[in-house]
């Protein structure tokens, strides 16, 4: 396997495809502007999301997935940024419809797809790059972090507390062999199915968990715009502290 690091060129012969699925009606942002469209740090969140991605893998083939009653908002509000390249595909109704148009949206040559939530906006370029190294190694790559709180599962009436030891937090982006998740979403929607993975493994493939980051948030609600615009500022500041002082290992 290939090692990367973070201020590595991807290699443009891997032929990765990514898709962004940017759902959602805003309803837990309490109406309004849909949440992949809020701003954080200046920028709407899918703008955010997919230069981080194209900035990464330059080669790439990205497909952005929004329900197609958005599509027009898309456009307009797009043009009042600088947005990277990509092809834009109408969703359907649940996350494994829109993912599955994805999938068929991308070309044939892709060996990986990378499946990522548009709303998990501060995923960083070391994330992207681990996963695709663990992917490439092992066909899937699944993003994970260690909980921090306790868990009780219900149980009629009564409840009892779950080993969070044996619990892992799972994120995108998901990336796997691109024939593997082509065969995994040629079959039907299961309420069961709450991310890629969970598709993949019905199909009998191989779910592979990479280290994730504890500031690869899911923003869905309005708390989280605060919490998001909190940790930009926070990588911000580590940013230019780290170029002041010439001092590359501080985490950012």
């Amino acid at each position: 396997m290939t090692i990367y690091d973070e201020t590595t060129r991807m290699d443009g012969k891997m032929n990765i495809g990514i898709i962004i699925v940017a759902g959602g009606s805003g309803k837990r942002m309490g109406g309004g502007i849909p949440k992949q469209f809020r701003i954080a740090g200046n920028e709407p969140l899918l703008v955010r999301t997919i230069n981080t991605f194209a900035t990464t893998l330059p080669a790439a083939e990205i497909v952005v997935v929004l329900p197609s009653e958005h599509t027009a908002f898309w456009n307009d509000l797009k043009s009042r940024f600088t947005v990277a390249r990509h092809k834009t595909v109408a969703g359907g109704a649940e996350r494994f419809h829109s993912v599955k148009a994805g999938v068929a949206a991308l070309g044939d040559s892709v060996k990986l797809i990378a499946v990522h939530d548009g709303v998990r906006a501060l995923c960083s370029r070391k994330l992207i790059i681990r996963a695709i190294q663990c992917a490439l190694e092992h066909g899937s790559a699944v993003p994970a972090i260690v909980p921090t709180d306790s868990f009780r599962a219900i149980d009629g009436d009564t409840t009892h507390i779950l080993d969070r030891a044996a619990l892992r937090m799972i994120q995108t982006p998901q990336i796997f062999d691109a024939a593997m998740l082509r065969t995994a979403y040629d079959t039907e929607y299961d309420p069961a199915f709450t991310d890629d993975a969970s598709v993949v493994e019905r199909a009998g493939g191989k779910v592979v968990l990479c280290e994730g980051e504890r500031s690869n948030i899911k923003i869905t609600a309005p708390e989280d715009i605060a919490i998001a615009e909190a940790l930009l500022d926070y990588q911000n500041d580590a940013a230019t502290f780290a170029a002041d002082t010439g001092d590359e290992n501080i985490q950012i």
